[in-house]
């Protein structure tokens, strides 16, 4: 792609997910209740568990990738004759180096002594880390264009695809930025529940297309210019760091990137999972509990397996569980908006009483099960296949594999509109519970 392709693709990808932030989001500002609340509307009491840990195990796994570019820039920060020595060396059973890993294991504690201090501490630091992180990538990106003699090299770069590469590699690539943030797409009510007002979350999301172009820009930009500074393109950030050299230039690069991934991580895949294993047990798992499991399964993953090459990190993680992402909230978004028309009982929300509007079958919604189940099994034979599973599939289910976000997010919250109309709109009189207050 030209380099304007791939920014409009960006921009293009978080506009489209900007829709359902926005409308997932009013309900956790409307009625105070996080995310996994707001599935037991249309999962039921006990089914709600369902969409909340699947959510909460891409969480896990992204929590380790997160994690591991963490601890590369730990690595970059080494002495030389360190790097170089014995420990470097990978280890064939644990697909990585000894120190490396190391280094991993010490970004992951820093987190979760952020993590420990609750949503208190992860405030401060969000509040904190945005000027700064605005600074240094600003000082970047002066520096990529002062030493390459500014950015004619990637503006003067077009694109070598043909129309019909281009479009194959479009929606994919479009599939895969919308999961980029379709995680905390669902459960974004986690966070607009501490906003006063619809338009106060309204406002605090519409800038996400603006700033991911601005970045994807600075990204463009510094990537093309070390071809011309190196001789070489050099698209991961943590090894460019150590190619820059300068003591005081690589320990401030090192703490934007740290700070950049500790604010993603922790906001966007540590809340979700600890929140989630919370609403499955409050006796057993509190929000502390609930964040060292999210960080324990997150070594489980193995992200160094998965940032092993670029296609495997987008066609099989990025695009993989946006196929289970993708029909939860297809399914809650037709179920608030089509099914509750925006109504629903605060009460019955945190009621077990089989009377409950929520309580469905032994509080489980099958209606939202088969749904959910429909959404996904399409898009199975083009990730068996991609992960090596199955040889070769039908073109039809390739093409639903690349689609998989979209594919899956319509088709089932179809599918459960449709069979929750012939299964009859359930009444409830404690619909007219009136909203709270600043709630419009």
């Amino acid at each position: 792609m030209a380099w304007w392709q791939a920014i409009c693709t960006v921009v293009s990808a978080n506009i489209i997910l900007l829709g359902p932030l926005v409308l997932t989001g009013h309900p956790g500002t409307r009625y105070g209740i996080s995310f996994p609340v707001l599935a037991r509307s249309a999962f039921g009491i006990r089914g709600a568990h369902v969409p909340t840990l699947l959510r909460a195990l891409v969480g896990c796994g992204w929590y380790g990738i997160e994690t591991w570019i963490g601890g590369e820039a730990i690595f970059i920060m080494l002495p030389k004759f360190i790097r170089d020595s014995q420990l470097s060396n990978s280890l064939p059973w644990l697909g990585t180096s000894p120190l490396e890993f190391s280094c991993f294991i010490v970004f992951w504690l820093a987190q979760l002594s952020i993590v420990w201090n609750g949503m208190e501490g992860i405030r401060i630091l969000e509040k904190y880390s945005a000027p700064i992180l605005i600074i240094l990538t600003s000082s970047l990106l002066c520096w990529a264009y002062v030493n390459a003699g500014g950015f004619t090299h990637m503006l003067s770069l077009s694109s070598r695809l043909s129309s019909s590469e281009f479009w194959s590699l479009y929606f994919p690539s479009l599939t895969a930025n919308i999961s980029f943030w379709a995680t905390l797409g669902l459960n974004i009510p986690d966070f607009t529940r501490y906003a006063k007002t619809q338009t106060d979350q309204i406002m605090g999301q519409v800038g996400l297309p603006i700033f991911m172009g601005a970045f994807t820009f600075v990204g463009l930009a510094v990537t093309s210019s070390t071809k011309i500074i190196f001789g070489r393109v050099i698209s991961n950030p943590i090894q460019l760091l150590g190619e820059i050299g300068g003591f005081t230039t690589t320990i401030l690069a090192i703490i934007g990137i740290s700070l950049a991934t500790i604010t993603t991580n922790i906001a966007a895949n540590v809340v979700a999972p600890a929140n989630a294993l919370s609403n499955l047990n409050p006796s057993i798992f509190t929000f502390r509990r609930g964040a060292l499991l999210t960080a324990l399964i997150g070594i489980a993953f193995q992200p160094w397996r998965l940032l092993k090459s670029s296609e495997s990190f987008i066609y099989t993680w990025l695009v993989g569980y946006s196929a289970l992402l993708g029909p939860i909230g297809g399914i809650i978004l037709a179920d608030y908006y089509f099914i509750r028309r925006m109504n629903l009982s605060i009460r019955d929300l945190y009621s077990t009483n089989p009377r409950g509007v929520y309580y469905y079958w032994k509080g489980y919604n099958l209606t939202a099960l088969v749904a959910l189940g429909v959404g996904i099994f399409p898009v199975l034979p083009g990730l068996l296949e991609n992960v090596g599973i199955l040889n070769s599939v039908p073109n039809s289910f390739r093409t639903i594999y690349n689609n998989a976000w979209f594919f899956s997010f319509f088709f089932a919250g179809i599918v459960y509109l449709v069979l929750s109309c012939l299964k009859g709109k359930e009444k409830d009189d404690l619909w007219n519970e009136r909203p709270l207050p600043n709630s419009t």
